[in-house]
Protein backbone atom coordinates (compact mmCIF):
# COMPACT_ATOMS: atom_id res chain seq x y z
CA UNK A 1 0.00 0.00 0.00
CA UNK A 2 2.94 2.23 1.11
CA UNK A 3 4.78 1.42 -2.14
CA UNK A 4 1.78 2.17 -4.68
CA UNK A 5 1.08 5.59 -2.67
CA UNK A 6 4.36 6.23 -3.02
CA UNK A 7 4.79 5.75 -6.79
CA UNK A 8 1.83 7.79 -7.14
CA UNK A 9 2.65 10.33 -5.61
CA UNK A 10 5.79 10.52 -7.57
CA UNK A 11 3.77 10.78 -11.19
CA UNK A 12 1.90 13.38 -10.11
CA UNK A 13 5.50 15.26 -9.01
CA UNK A 14 7.23 14.66 -12.67
CA UNK A 15 4.05 16.08 -14.04
CA UNK A 16 4.17 19.29 -12.17
CA UNK A 17 7.87 19.67 -13.23
CA UNK A 18 7.14 18.75 -16.73
CA UNK A 19 5.15 22.13 -16.74
CA UNK A 20 8.18 23.86 -15.43
CA UNK A 21 5.91 26.96 -14.02
CA UNK A 22 7.79 29.96 -13.80
CA UNK A 23 9.01 31.20 -10.35
CA UNK A 24 6.56 33.99 -10.59
CA UNK A 25 3.53 31.61 -10.50
CA UNK A 26 0.81 31.78 -13.08
CA UNK A 27 0.79 34.70 -15.21
CA UNK A 28 4.68 35.15 -15.32
CA UNK A 29 6.85 35.02 -18.02
CA UNK A 30 6.78 31.58 -19.82
CA UNK A 31 9.40 29.35 -19.28
CA UNK A 32 11.55 26.84 -21.67
CA UNK A 33 8.20 24.82 -22.77
CA UNK A 34 6.67 28.04 -24.71
CA UNK A 35 3.57 28.69 -22.86
CA UNK A 36 1.92 30.04 -19.72
CA UNK A 37 -1.53 29.49 -17.81
CA UNK A 38 -2.99 32.69 -19.45
CA UNK A 39 -2.07 32.22 -22.76
CA UNK A 40 -3.70 28.72 -22.45
CA UNK A 41 -6.72 30.66 -21.21
CA UNK A 42 -6.28 33.09 -23.88
CA UNK A 43 -6.20 30.38 -26.46
CA UNK A 44 -9.71 28.62 -25.12
CA UNK A 45 -10.98 32.33 -25.03
CA UNK A 46 -10.31 32.44 -28.89
CA UNK A 47 -10.99 29.47 -29.94
CA UNK A 48 -14.65 29.80 -27.82
CA UNK A 49 -15.20 33.18 -29.95
CA UNK A 50 -14.61 31.75 -33.31
CA UNK A 51 -16.71 28.94 -32.29
CA UNK A 52 -19.17 31.08 -31.53
CA UNK A 53 -19.15 32.88 -34.70
CA UNK A 54 -19.34 29.36 -36.78
CA UNK A 55 -22.38 28.45 -35.05
CA UNK A 56 -25.51 29.32 -36.74
CA UNK A 57 -28.99 30.31 -35.18
CA UNK A 58 -32.49 29.16 -36.51
CA UNK A 59 -33.55 32.65 -36.67
CA UNK A 60 -30.48 33.64 -38.79
CA UNK A 61 -31.57 31.59 -41.48
CA UNK A 62 -32.49 32.27 -44.76
CA UNK A 63 -35.93 32.22 -45.66
CA UNK A 64 -35.36 29.77 -48.56
CA UNK A 65 -33.92 27.53 -45.71
CA UNK A 66 -36.64 27.67 -43.41
CA UNK A 67 -39.58 27.82 -45.59
CA UNK A 68 -37.93 24.09 -46.64
CA UNK A 69 -37.90 23.23 -42.91
CA UNK A 70 -41.72 24.33 -42.99
CA UNK A 71 -42.84 22.13 -45.46
CA UNK A 72 -42.02 19.23 -43.32
CA UNK A 73 -44.47 20.33 -40.35
CA UNK A 74 -47.98 19.28 -40.09
CA UNK A 75 -50.97 22.01 -40.01
CA UNK A 76 -50.98 21.96 -36.04
CA UNK A 77 -47.47 22.56 -35.97
CA UNK A 78 -47.30 24.85 -38.28
CA UNK A 79 -49.85 27.13 -36.47
CA UNK A 80 -47.34 26.73 -33.16
CA UNK A 81 -44.22 27.69 -35.15
CA UNK A 82 -46.15 31.31 -36.20
CA UNK A 83 -46.45 31.91 -33.19
CA UNK A 84 -43.00 32.06 -32.49
CA UNK A 85 -42.10 35.64 -33.70
CA UNK A 86 -42.88 38.44 -36.25
CA UNK A 87 -40.75 36.52 -39.07
CA UNK A 88 -41.57 33.31 -38.31
CA UNK A 89 -45.33 34.23 -38.64
CA UNK A 90 -45.16 35.78 -42.08
CA UNK A 91 -43.44 32.79 -42.96
CA UNK A 92 -45.79 30.39 -41.47
CA UNK A 93 -48.22 32.13 -43.15
CA UNK A 94 -46.80 31.13 -47.20
CA UNK A 95 -49.46 30.64 -49.47
CA UNK A 96 -47.08 27.16 -51.02
CA UNK A 97 -47.01 25.68 -47.36
CA UNK A 98 -50.80 25.87 -46.72
CA UNK A 99 -52.06 24.74 -50.21
CA UNK A 100 -49.70 21.71 -49.91
CA UNK A 101 -51.47 20.71 -46.72
CA UNK A 102 -55.04 21.91 -47.81
CA UNK A 103 -54.45 19.34 -51.13
CA UNK A 104 -53.24 16.62 -49.03
CA UNK A 105 -56.61 16.70 -46.81
CA UNK A 106 -59.23 18.10 -49.22
CA UNK A 107 -57.96 16.71 -52.44
CA UNK A 108 -60.61 14.57 -54.51
CA UNK A 109 -60.14 10.75 -54.41
CA UNK A 110 -59.31 9.38 -57.84
CA UNK A 111 -58.91 6.08 -59.43
CA UNK A 112 -55.29 5.00 -59.60
CA UNK A 113 -55.23 4.61 -63.35
CA UNK A 114 -56.06 7.84 -63.94
CA UNK A 115 -54.43 9.67 -60.48
CA UNK A 116 -51.47 12.13 -60.45
CA UNK A 117 -49.40 12.17 -57.55
CA UNK A 118 -50.13 14.75 -54.78
CA UNK A 119 -47.35 16.79 -55.58
CA UNK A 120 -48.14 16.92 -59.24
CA UNK A 121 -51.50 17.92 -58.15
CA UNK A 122 -50.19 20.60 -55.52
CA UNK A 123 -47.68 21.93 -58.04
CA UNK A 124 -50.50 22.55 -60.63
CA UNK A 125 -53.00 24.26 -58.12
CA UNK A 126 -49.61 26.03 -56.69
CA UNK A 127 -49.11 27.76 -60.21
CA UNK A 128 -52.80 28.55 -60.75
CA UNK A 129 -54.03 29.63 -57.00
CA UNK A 130 -50.60 30.78 -55.38
CA UNK A 131 -49.76 34.09 -56.80
CA UNK A 132 -53.11 35.61 -56.83
CA UNK A 133 -53.99 35.08 -53.49
CA UNK A 134 -52.87 37.14 -50.40
CA UNK A 135 -50.60 35.87 -47.77
CA UNK A 136 -52.27 33.45 -45.57
CA UNK A 137 -55.26 32.89 -48.13
CA UNK A 138 -54.89 28.89 -47.63
CA UNK A 139 -54.62 28.86 -44.17
CA UNK A 140 -57.56 30.41 -43.69
CA UNK A 141 -59.32 27.89 -45.79
CA UNK A 142 -58.07 25.38 -44.28
CA UNK A 143 -58.62 26.08 -40.85
CA UNK A 144 -62.46 27.10 -42.62
CA UNK A 145 -62.59 23.84 -44.07
CA UNK A 146 -61.66 22.08 -40.67
CA UNK A 147 -63.58 24.14 -38.72
CA UNK A 148 -66.97 23.21 -40.89
CA UNK A 149 -65.83 19.61 -40.68
CA UNK A 150 -66.14 19.92 -37.05
CA UNK A 151 -69.71 21.42 -37.16
CA UNK A 152 -70.87 18.51 -39.42
CA UNK A 153 -69.87 16.03 -36.46
CA UNK A 154 -71.20 18.03 -33.51
CA UNK A 155 -74.62 18.48 -35.76
CA UNK A 156 -74.57 14.81 -36.27
CA UNK A 157 -73.74 13.95 -32.50
CA UNK A 158 -76.71 17.14 -31.40
CA UNK A 159 -79.51 16.06 -33.65
CA UNK A 160 -81.17 13.23 -31.34
CA UNK A 161 -83.25 15.31 -29.12
CA UNK A 162 -85.34 14.57 -25.88
CA UNK A 163 -89.29 14.92 -26.68
CA UNK A 164 -89.48 16.30 -22.37
CA UNK A 165 -86.97 18.93 -22.70
CA UNK A 166 -86.74 19.71 -26.81
CA UNK A 167 -83.10 19.77 -26.07
CA UNK A 168 -79.94 17.80 -27.70
CA UNK A 169 -79.89 14.04 -25.95
CA UNK A 170 -76.01 14.15 -26.15
CA UNK A 171 -74.74 17.47 -25.24
CA UNK A 172 -72.25 16.20 -22.37
CA UNK A 173 -71.09 13.55 -25.51
CA UNK A 174 -70.68 16.80 -27.54
CA UNK A 175 -68.62 18.24 -25.66
CA UNK A 176 -66.09 15.11 -24.42
CA UNK A 177 -65.42 14.58 -28.40
CA UNK A 178 -64.88 18.31 -29.03
CA UNK A 179 -62.32 18.82 -26.29
CA UNK A 180 -64.77 21.55 -25.19
CA UNK A 181 -63.53 23.90 -22.09
CA UNK A 182 -64.30 27.25 -20.98
CA UNK A 183 -62.26 30.55 -19.78
CA UNK A 184 -62.87 33.94 -19.00
CA UNK A 185 -60.55 36.83 -19.95
CA UNK A 186 -59.75 39.39 -17.36
CA UNK A 187 -59.22 42.62 -18.92
CA UNK A 188 -57.54 45.72 -17.15
CA UNK A 189 -58.92 49.39 -17.94
CA UNK A 190 -54.64 49.83 -19.87
CA UNK A 191 -55.50 46.68 -21.89
CA UNK A 192 -53.94 43.72 -19.78
CA UNK A 193 -55.46 40.66 -20.21
CA UNK A 194 -55.80 37.98 -18.14
CA UNK A 195 -56.58 34.37 -19.66
CA UNK A 196 -58.09 31.75 -16.71
CA UNK A 197 -58.91 28.48 -17.39
CA UNK A 198 -62.18 26.91 -15.21
CA UNK A 199 -61.16 24.95 -12.55
CA UNK A 200 -64.47 22.98 -11.91
CA UNK A 201 -67.26 21.86 -14.20
CA UNK A 202 -71.01 20.44 -13.14
CA UNK A 203 -73.36 19.60 -15.87
CA UNK A 204 -76.88 19.13 -15.00
CA UNK A 205 -80.13 18.01 -16.47
CA UNK A 206 -80.55 21.29 -18.46
CA UNK A 207 -77.69 23.67 -17.88
CA UNK A 208 -73.51 23.07 -17.41
CA UNK A 209 -72.42 25.62 -14.05
CA UNK A 210 -68.61 26.55 -14.86
CA UNK A 211 -66.41 27.63 -11.97
CA UNK A 212 -63.14 29.92 -11.87
CA UNK A 213 -60.91 30.71 -8.37
CA UNK A 214 -57.55 31.10 -7.21
CA UNK A 215 -54.79 32.68 -5.58
CA UNK A 216 -53.67 35.17 -8.41
CA UNK A 217 -56.87 37.16 -9.04
CA UNK A 218 -55.91 40.89 -10.41
CA UNK A 219 -57.65 43.18 -8.16
CA UNK A 220 -60.35 44.58 -8.77
CA UNK A 221 -60.34 48.48 -9.13
CA UNK A 222 -58.04 47.48 -12.31
CA UNK A 223 -60.27 45.30 -13.93
CA UNK A 224 -62.94 46.66 -17.05
CA UNK A 225 -64.52 44.00 -18.36
CA UNK A 226 -64.74 40.29 -18.29
CA UNK A 227 -65.03 38.26 -21.45
CA UNK A 228 -66.65 34.10 -21.32
CA UNK A 229 -65.65 31.94 -24.16
CA UNK A 230 -65.56 28.69 -25.40
CA UNK A 231 -62.28 26.96 -26.29
CA UNK A 232 -61.97 24.43 -28.42
CA UNK A 233 -58.61 22.53 -30.23
CA UNK A 234 -59.09 24.45 -33.89
CA UNK A 235 -58.67 20.74 -35.44
CA UNK A 236 -60.65 17.80 -33.90
CA UNK A 237 -59.47 14.18 -33.98
CA UNK A 238 -62.22 11.78 -32.45
CA UNK A 239 -59.32 9.04 -32.67
CA UNK A 240 -57.64 11.13 -30.73
CA UNK A 241 -58.14 12.61 -26.60
CA UNK A 242 -58.24 16.78 -27.19
CA UNK A 243 -55.17 18.56 -26.26
CA UNK A 244 -54.85 21.76 -24.53
CA UNK A 245 -51.18 22.46 -25.51
CA UNK A 246 -51.95 23.00 -29.84
CA UNK A 247 -54.03 25.57 -31.47
CA UNK A 248 -57.35 26.49 -29.52
CA UNK A 249 -60.16 28.65 -30.74
CA UNK A 250 -62.22 30.75 -29.23
CA UNK A 251 -65.32 31.51 -29.47
CA UNK A 252 -67.42 34.94 -27.51
CA UNK A 253 -70.31 33.74 -25.57
CA UNK A 254 -70.90 36.86 -23.52
CA UNK A 255 -69.11 40.26 -22.80
CA UNK A 256 -69.44 41.94 -18.94
CA UNK A 257 -69.08 45.30 -17.50
CA UNK A 258 -67.73 44.90 -13.75
CA UNK A 259 -68.07 48.32 -13.16
CA UNK A 260 -71.69 46.04 -12.71
CA UNK A 261 -71.08 45.27 -9.49
CA UNK A 262 -73.14 47.56 -7.60
CA UNK A 263 -75.99 46.89 -4.60
CA UNK A 264 -78.51 46.71 -7.33
CA UNK A 265 -76.97 43.50 -8.65
CA UNK A 266 -75.84 41.69 -5.10
CA UNK A 267 -78.49 38.78 -4.42
CA UNK A 268 -76.82 37.78 -1.54
CA UNK A 269 -73.97 36.63 0.58
CA UNK A 270 -72.89 35.20 3.66
CA UNK A 271 -70.07 35.93 6.88
CA UNK A 272 -67.38 35.95 4.59
CA UNK A 273 -68.46 36.93 0.64
CA UNK A 274 -70.84 38.95 -1.39
CA UNK A 275 -72.62 37.51 -4.54
CA UNK A 276 -73.23 39.78 -7.81
CA UNK A 277 -75.36 38.47 -11.01
CA UNK A 278 -74.83 39.74 -14.14
CA UNK A 279 -77.06 39.27 -17.16
CA UNK A 280 -76.49 36.55 -18.44
CA UNK A 281 -75.98 33.83 -16.04
CA UNK A 282 -72.80 34.93 -14.40
CA UNK A 283 -72.25 35.11 -10.52
CA UNK A 284 -69.02 37.11 -8.82
CA UNK A 285 -68.07 36.41 -5.73
CA UNK A 286 -66.85 39.22 -3.49
CA UNK A 287 -64.68 38.84 -0.19
CA UNK A 288 -66.27 41.12 2.05
CA UNK A 289 -63.00 42.38 4.21
CA UNK A 290 -61.16 43.35 0.85
CA UNK A 291 -63.98 43.55 -1.80
CA UNK A 292 -61.32 41.53 -3.94
CA UNK A 293 -62.19 38.41 -6.18
CA UNK A 294 -63.24 35.22 -4.70
CA UNK A 295 -64.78 33.20 -7.79
CA UNK A 296 -66.87 33.51 -10.78
CA UNK A 297 -69.81 31.09 -11.78
CA UNK A 298 -71.11 30.85 -15.09
CA UNK A 299 -74.17 29.09 -15.70
CA UNK A 300 -74.84 28.20 -19.41
CA UNK A 301 -78.25 26.90 -20.55
CA UNK A 302 -78.12 23.28 -22.84
CA UNK A 303 -80.17 25.42 -25.75
CA UNK A 304 -77.45 25.66 -28.21
CA UNK A 305 -74.81 25.56 -25.87
CA UNK A 306 -72.04 24.08 -27.90
CA UNK A 307 -72.75 26.18 -31.02
CA UNK A 308 -72.25 29.71 -28.99
CA UNK A 309 -69.19 27.88 -27.43
CA UNK A 310 -67.64 26.80 -30.45
CA UNK A 311 -68.79 28.54 -33.80
CA UNK A 312 -68.23 32.04 -32.76
CA UNK A 313 -65.15 34.17 -32.64
CA UNK A 314 -62.95 35.34 -30.00
CA UNK A 315 -64.69 39.29 -30.79
CA UNK A 316 -68.35 38.01 -32.37
CA UNK A 317 -70.43 35.70 -30.79
CA UNK A 318 -72.16 33.33 -32.53
CA UNK A 319 -75.31 34.31 -34.30
CA UNK A 320 -78.20 31.80 -33.77
CA UNK A 321 -79.65 30.84 -37.28
CA UNK A 322 -82.73 33.36 -38.18
CA UNK A 323 -86.37 31.51 -37.12
CA UNK A 324 -89.13 31.08 -40.32
CA UNK A 325 -92.39 31.85 -38.64
CA UNK A 326 -95.26 28.63 -39.54
CA UNK A 327 -98.38 30.02 -40.32
CA UNK A 328 -101.40 29.25 -38.51
CA UNK A 329 -105.16 29.98 -38.58
CA UNK A 330 -106.03 30.16 -35.27
CA UNK A 331 -106.59 33.43 -33.80
CA UNK A 332 -104.98 32.88 -30.18
CA UNK A 333 -101.96 31.50 -32.31
CA UNK A 334 -98.78 31.57 -30.11
CA UNK A 335 -100.75 32.12 -27.00
CA UNK A 336 -101.25 28.05 -26.26
CA UNK A 337 -99.53 24.77 -26.34
CA UNK A 338 -96.68 25.73 -24.46
CA UNK A 339 -94.48 23.17 -22.10
CA UNK A 340 -92.41 24.37 -19.57
CA UNK A 341 -89.33 22.69 -17.71
CA UNK A 342 -88.14 23.91 -14.58
CA UNK A 343 -84.89 23.13 -12.25
CA UNK A 344 -84.25 24.99 -9.28
CA UNK A 345 -80.76 23.07 -7.84
CA UNK A 346 -76.83 23.86 -6.61
CA UNK A 347 -73.75 22.15 -5.92
CA UNK A 348 -75.82 18.50 -7.83
CA UNK A 349 -78.61 18.63 -5.65
CA UNK A 350 -82.13 19.60 -6.88
CA UNK A 351 -84.42 21.17 -5.09
CA UNK A 352 -87.29 21.50 -7.95
CA UNK A 353 -87.38 19.58 -11.23
CA UNK A 354 -91.30 20.35 -12.86
CA UNK A 355 -92.51 19.63 -16.11
CA UNK A 356 -96.03 21.87 -17.25
CA UNK A 357 -97.54 20.95 -20.43
CA UNK A 358 -100.20 22.67 -22.37
CA UNK A 359 -99.93 26.20 -21.17
CA UNK A 360 -102.01 28.90 -22.68
CA UNK A 361 -103.08 32.66 -22.04
CA UNK A 362 -105.27 34.75 -23.89
CA UNK A 363 -105.07 37.77 -25.64
CA UNK A 364 -107.26 39.61 -22.35
CA UNK A 365 -103.86 39.04 -20.37
CA UNK A 366 -101.93 40.96 -22.73
CA UNK A 367 -100.56 44.37 -20.56
CA UNK A 368 -97.56 46.60 -20.76
CA UNK A 369 -96.15 44.35 -23.55
CA UNK A 370 -96.05 41.52 -22.10
CA UNK A 371 -98.33 38.19 -21.93
CA UNK A 372 -99.49 36.50 -19.01
CA UNK A 373 -99.11 32.50 -18.22
CA UNK A 374 -100.04 30.98 -15.14
CA UNK A 375 -98.42 27.84 -14.10
CA UNK A 376 -99.22 27.35 -10.80
CA UNK A 377 -101.97 29.33 -9.67
CA UNK A 378 -102.18 30.70 -5.98
CA UNK A 379 -106.10 29.88 -5.68
CA UNK A 380 -105.69 26.09 -6.61
CA UNK A 381 -103.89 24.29 -3.55
CA UNK A 382 -103.73 20.97 -5.47
CA UNK A 383 -100.98 22.57 -7.86
CA UNK A 384 -98.73 24.24 -4.96
CA UNK A 385 -95.44 22.14 -5.13
CA UNK A 386 -92.63 21.59 -2.32
CA UNK A 387 -89.33 22.14 -2.61
CA UNK A 388 -87.10 19.93 -1.57
CA UNK A 389 -84.03 20.09 1.42
CA UNK A 390 -82.77 23.39 2.24
CA UNK A 391 -82.44 25.86 -0.31
CA UNK A 392 -79.06 27.21 -0.74
CA UNK A 393 -76.37 28.07 -3.31
CA UNK A 394 -72.80 26.39 -2.79
CA UNK A 395 -69.71 28.00 -3.53
CA UNK A 396 -66.07 27.03 -3.53
CA UNK A 397 -62.87 28.43 -3.52
CA UNK A 398 -59.21 26.86 -3.37
CA UNK A 399 -59.49 27.95 0.34
CA UNK A 400 -62.73 28.09 1.59
CA UNK A 401 -66.08 26.73 0.83
CA UNK A 402 -69.71 27.71 2.13
CA UNK A 403 -73.44 28.13 1.37
CA UNK A 404 -75.53 31.32 1.12
CA UNK A 405 -78.82 30.72 2.48
CA UNK A 406 -81.88 31.28 -0.14
CA UNK A 407 -80.80 31.03 -3.29
CA UNK A 408 -79.88 28.52 -6.12
CA UNK A 409 -79.72 28.05 -10.01
CA UNK A 410 -82.60 28.66 -12.01
CA UNK A 411 -83.34 26.63 -15.40
CA UNK A 412 -85.84 27.29 -17.28
CA UNK A 413 -87.03 25.74 -20.59
CA UNK A 414 -89.94 26.66 -22.49
CA UNK A 415 -91.07 25.41 -25.34
CA UNK A 416 -93.95 26.01 -28.05
CA UNK A 417 -96.59 24.05 -29.75
CA UNK A 418 -94.35 22.37 -31.94
CA UNK A 419 -91.88 21.14 -29.23
CA UNK A 420 -89.14 23.57 -30.41
CA UNK A 421 -87.02 25.79 -27.65
CA UNK A 422 -89.16 29.39 -27.56
CA UNK A 423 -87.05 30.35 -24.29
CA UNK A 424 -84.14 29.06 -22.17
CA UNK A 425 -81.96 30.24 -20.02
CA UNK A 426 -79.85 29.47 -16.42
CA UNK A 427 -79.00 31.92 -13.85
CA UNK A 428 -78.82 32.45 -10.15
CA UNK A 429 -81.49 33.42 -8.23
CA UNK A 430 -82.08 34.48 -4.99
CA UNK A 431 -85.32 34.65 -2.31
CA UNK A 432 -86.58 38.15 -1.35
CA UNK A 433 -89.00 38.52 2.00
CA UNK A 434 -92.42 39.64 1.28
CA UNK A 435 -93.93 39.38 4.55
CA UNK A 436 -97.23 36.88 6.18
CA UNK A 437 -99.28 35.30 3.83
CA UNK A 438 -102.90 36.23 3.71
CA UNK A 439 -104.30 32.09 3.08
CA UNK A 440 -105.55 30.94 6.34
CA UNK A 441 -104.03 27.60 5.53
CA UNK A 442 -100.82 29.22 5.69
CA UNK A 443 -98.90 30.17 8.59
CA UNK A 444 -94.76 31.02 7.35
CA UNK A 445 -93.72 33.96 5.97
CA UNK A 446 -94.34 34.68 2.12
CA UNK A 447 -91.22 34.96 -0.63
CA UNK A 448 -90.37 35.78 -3.83
CA UNK A 449 -88.02 35.05 -6.44
CA UNK A 450 -87.83 37.23 -9.61
CA UNK A 451 -86.10 36.43 -12.96
CA UNK A 452 -86.21 39.54 -15.48
CA UNK A 453 -84.61 39.58 -19.18
CA UNK A 454 -85.03 40.67 -22.84
CA UNK A 455 -87.28 38.09 -23.74
CA UNK A 456 -89.18 37.62 -20.46
CA UNK A 457 -89.77 37.62 -16.66
CA UNK A 458 -90.50 34.67 -14.00
CA UNK A 459 -92.13 35.25 -11.03
CA UNK A 460 -92.60 32.80 -8.09
CA UNK A 461 -94.24 32.90 -4.67
CA UNK A 462 -93.43 30.72 -1.65
CA UNK A 463 -94.29 30.04 1.80
CA UNK A 464 -92.48 29.03 4.67
CA UNK A 465 -94.19 26.39 6.01
CA UNK A 466 -92.78 26.11 10.01
CA UNK A 467 -94.52 22.62 10.81
CA UNK A 468 -92.95 20.80 7.85
CA UNK A 469 -89.82 23.66 7.81
CA UNK A 470 -89.93 23.62 4.13
CA UNK A 471 -91.02 26.14 1.11
CA UNK A 472 -93.70 25.44 -0.96
CA UNK A 473 -94.36 27.05 -3.91
CA UNK A 474 -98.20 28.81 -4.14
CA UNK A 475 -97.59 30.65 -7.43
CA UNK A 476 -95.55 30.36 -10.33
CA UNK A 477 -96.25 32.61 -13.32
CA UNK A 478 -94.43 33.54 -16.75
CA UNK A 479 -94.55 37.15 -18.84
CA UNK A 480 -93.63 36.65 -22.15
CA UNK A 481 -92.98 39.34 -24.19
CA UNK A 482 -95.54 40.43 -26.91
CA UNK A 483 -92.45 41.68 -29.42
CA UNK A 484 -90.91 37.81 -29.07
CA UNK A 485 -94.52 35.74 -29.67
CA UNK A 486 -95.14 38.45 -33.07
CA UNK A 487 -90.93 37.53 -34.34
CA UNK A 488 -91.39 33.99 -33.52
CA UNK A 489 -95.44 33.12 -34.63
CA UNK A 490 -95.53 36.05 -37.07
CA UNK A 491 -98.48 37.34 -35.36
CA UNK A 492 -99.23 40.88 -35.00
CA UNK A 493 -100.66 41.40 -31.08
Amino acid sequence: MATGRGRLLQQHWRGLQALRLPPGGVGAAPGPAGFSLRQCAGRGRLRAESTAERSVSLDSMPSEVLLKIFCNLDAVTLLCTGCVNRRFYHLANDNFLWIRIYSAAFSPKRSNWKVNSVEKTTGSVNVLSVKDKEAGYWKKEYIAKQRARVRAALAQVLKPVNPYTGLPVKTKEAVRISGLGWVIILREKNGKEYIMEHIDLSINDSSVTIMWYGKTWPRLATLSTLDLCGVTPVFMDQSKTPSKNGPRWHSLIAKYNLSNLTESTMIGGDRLLRIFCLCPGLLVGLWKREEELAFVMANLHFHQLVEKSTLGSATVPYELPPHTPLLDDNPEYGLHGYQLHIDMHSGGIFYLCGTFRNLFTKKGYIEDGYVKIVVISFKNNTEHLPLIGKVGLSWRTDIFDGCIKSCSIMDITLLDEYGKPFWCFSSPVCMRALGPSDGPSFLGQTSCVDYVDSEGKVHVELVWIKETEEYFIVSLVLYLRIAKINRWFGTAY
